[in-house]
């Protein structure tokens, strides 16, 4: 299955590691490093140029979409639904 994150962009949900609110995370040193550590090597995508309102974490690249986290996991939830 693949959850839409915002413009063109899909990840297949087995990927996600964890979606955040940016403004709660990025208060946190720790991620702030991680983020900086992942911008350094590309690891990091923008799927708009829009203001960001979340961070998905994927196993090999962070997605910063315009899409509230509040709406990609009720979009992940729907999906997760449709399998039970």
């Amino acid at each position: 299955m693949y959850l839409h994150l915002g413009s063109d962009i899909s990840v297949q949900t087995s990927e996600i590691i964890g979606i955040f609110d940016i403004e709660k995370v990025t208060v946190d040193k720790y991620m702030n490093e991680y983020l900086s550590y992942c911008q350094k090597n590309g690891k990091i995508y923008y799927v708009s140029l829009d203001m960001p309102k979340s961070i998905i974490v994927c196993s090999d690249v962070v997605y910063i979409s315009n899409v509230s986290c509040m709406t990609l996991r009720k979009r992940f939830k729907n999906i997760t639904e449709d399998l039970i």
